[in-house]
């Protein structure tokens, strides 16, 4: 059982400026400034304003993963993730997760179930990203990557998963956590 955790007793900085934010493509910064209830200092912080992303844990009726291998830029390194992306302005996010599916792998499968919401870095970030499971997953059609994406597609036993994260062929934060909330989905299951 879950220890039961207390009710925040941290309080809220209060914001005293939100500077304009400035626009880089696929995130905006922005200066605030808030004031410190524990030490009444005023500091200035960075705030990523970034859309609300979505990943997809896919799985076939042979119970393999569909996974994706890209480079990313960040890291300078071909990295081993599930699919996912950006929730578009207005779209559902179990929408987005069945999108990018298909998009980058060609796959579509039954309508997704939420698995959990974490948030990418609260730190620095305002945005939260959703994980989605679609089951009984069957690739329907060639994925149509973005212009700016070059995706190789795997599909790999899910008894893989594991030892591919042990080997840190999977690496990617978002990716690591959505197997864990697949985890807590068929625990509570079960």
């Amino acid at each position: 059982m879950a220890a039961k955790i207390a009710d925040p007793k941290i309080p809220v900085w209060p914001t005293l400026r939100l500077g304009e934010v400035s626009d880089h493509a696929v995130f905006g910064v922005q200066t605030v400034v808030r004031r410190s209830p524990r030490t009444g200092l005023d500091g200035q912080y960075k705030v990523l304003h970034m859309p609300a992303w979505t990943n997809v844990v896919a799985l076939t009726p042979e119970d393999e993963v569909v996974l994706v291998e890209q480079f990313r830029h960040g890291v300078n390194e071909v990295t081993l993730e599930i699919p996912g992306g950006v929730v578009e302005e207005g779209e559902p996010p179990e929408a987005a997760a069945a999108r990018e599916l298909l998009e980058e792998t060609g796959f579509q499968g039954q309508p997704p179930q939420l698995l959990g919401t974490v948030q990418p870095n609260p730190a620095i970030q305002n945005n939260v990203c959703t994980t989605w499971l679609i089951t009984e997953a069957l690739q329907v059609a060639a994925p149509q990557p973005d212009p700016g994406e070059h995706i190789e597609v795997h599909v790999v036993p899910r008894a893989e998963i594991p030892g591919l994260m042990r080997a840190s062929r999977i690496t990617h934060s978002l990716v690591v956590a959505a197997f864990h909330w697949l985890g807590l989905y068929e625990a509570d299951r079960a």
